[in-house]
C-alpha cells in the first residue's frame, strides 16, 4: 500500500473511532475516551509549563483532577505566552504527534519516550497530587507497554495526536475560559470572546498546515528492474 493511503487509511480509522464512541457510544464510549482527555488535559497544563520554561520563568506544579480539569502554577516568565500555552501549546503538541506519527516512523520511539518522560517529570517533579502522580505513571506505562512490547507506536501516536486536536477544537467555548478571561485581563484589546475566535482559527490554522504537508507527501512506487534486450 502507497504511503498516501495507507496514511488516510489510518486517519479515517481514527475519526471513525472518535466520533462513534464520542456521540454513539454512550457511557462506554465516555469510559473510552477519559483517558484521551485526560491526556488532552496534560498537554493543556504542560503547554502553560512549557510556555513558563521558555519566557525565563519556572514551574512549580502541575495538576491534572479525576474530571479531566487541571491548574498549572508558575513562577515569573512572560503571562500572556504562559497562558495562551495551554490551549495553542496543545493544540501544537497535539498536531506535532499526529504529524510524526503519521510520516515519521523512525521518530516514534524517541517521541514516545520524550512524552514518558514529561509525563514522569510533571508527576514527580512538579508534584501536586497523589492522583496527578498516578494517573501519569499509568499513562507512561502504558506508552512504554506500547513502544517496546508491541509494533503500534506509530498509530498510538496518531491516534492521540489527531484525537487530542479534535477534542481541543470541539472544547473551544468551555475548555480554556479560564484562560480566556486571565488572557483578557492580560492585554486588554479584546473580549475573551474574540480571543477564543482567534485562538480557535489559529488551532485550525495549525491543523489545516497539518494536513496539507500529508496532502503534500508523494505515493511510492514500487522499484522497477530494466531488462537488457537480447
Amino acid at each position: 500500500m502507497t504511503t498516501r493511503r495507507s496514511i488516510f487509511l489510518r486517519i479515517f480509522i481514527i475519526l471513525a473511532i472518535y466520533f462513534g464512541a464520542t456521540y454513539f457510544g454512550g457511557i462506554w464510549g465516555w469510559r473510552l475516551f477519559y483517558p484521551v482527555r485526560i491526556f488532552v488535559t496534560f498537554l493543556h497544563e504542560f503547554g502553560h509549563a512549557f510556555g513558563a520554561l521558555i519566557t525565563g520563568g519556572a514551574v512549580e506544579y502541575i495538576r491534572i483532577d479525576p474530571n479531566a480539569g487541571g491548574v498549572t502554577s508558575s513562577l515569573g516568565g512572560n503571562r500572556p505566552v504562559i497562558i495562551m500555552g495551554g490551549y495553542l501549546g496543545s493544540a501544537l503538541f497535539g498536531n506535532l504527534l499526529f504529524y510524526i506519527g503519521a510520516t515519521k516512523p523512525r521518530l516514534v520511539k524517541p517521541v514516545l519516550s520524550l512524552v514518558i518522560f514529561t509525563m514522569l517529570v510533571s508527576g514527580f517533579i512538579w508534584y501536586k497530587s497523589l492522583f496527578t502522580t498516578l494517573v501519569l505513571c499509568a499513562f507512561a506505562a502504558f506508552l512504554f507497554f506500547i513502544e517496546f512490547k508491541t509494533k503500534y507506536g506509530r498509530d498510538v501516536l496518531m491516534f492521540l495526536g489527531l484525537a487530542s486536536v479534535i477534542y481541543i477544537l470541539q472544547d473551544t467555548t468551555s475548555g480554556p475560559s479560564s484562560d480566556l478571561l486571565a488572557f483578557e485581563r492580560e492585554m486588554g484589546f479584546f473580549s475573551n470572546q474574540t480571543w477564543m475566535v482567534i485562538w480557535f482559527i489559529l488551532a485550525l490554522a495549525i491543523l489545516a498546515w497539518n494536513v496539507k504537508m500529508l496532502l503534500g507527501i508523494k505515493d511510492e512506487t514500487p522499484p522497477t528492474t530494466a531488462k537488457g534486450l537480447k
